[in-house]
C-alpha cells in the first residue's frame, strides 16, 4: 500500500475547486493511487517526460499529476487540474504539460 502526499501546489489546486468537485477528485486519488499506481490502465497514464510529473490519473474531466516513489511506497501528487479538449487547466488558467 502506498503513501499518498500532496506538494503545496496540489493542495492550493484542490481548494480552487467546489466542495463537491474535491470530494470526487480526493476519493478518485485514494481509489486509484493507493494500490498499484504505476500500472497503467485506461485512467493511469505515464507521461512523456516534462517538468510536472511522470504519471497521470484521469477521474472524469479531472487530472491528477503525480510522481512514484517506488523505495519508499510514497505517491506525491504534483499538480490536480481539468482538461478540457487538448488543454489543461489549473486553477482556472491554461497550462502546458
Amino acid at each position: 500500500m502506498y503513501d499518498i502526499r500532496y506538494t503545496e501546489g496540489a493542495l492550493d489546486d484542490v481548494q480552487w475547486f467546489r466542495k463537491h468537485d474535491q470530494n470526487i477528485i480526493l476519493d478518485g486519488i485514494e481509489r486509484q493511487l493507493r494500490h498499484e499506481p504505476a500500472s497503467e490502465t485506461r485512467n493511469r497514464k505515464r507521461l512523456r517526460p516534462n517538468d510536472v510529473a511522470e504519471w497521470e490519473l484521469r477521474i472524469g474531466d479531472f487530472r491528477v499529476l503525480y510522481n512514484i516513489d517506488e523505495q519508499t511506497l510514497i505517491v506525491e501528487v504534483q499538480r490536480i487540474g481539468e482538461k478540457r479538449g487538448n488543454a489543461f487547466l489549473f486553477r482556472g488558467r491554461q497550462t502546458d504539460v
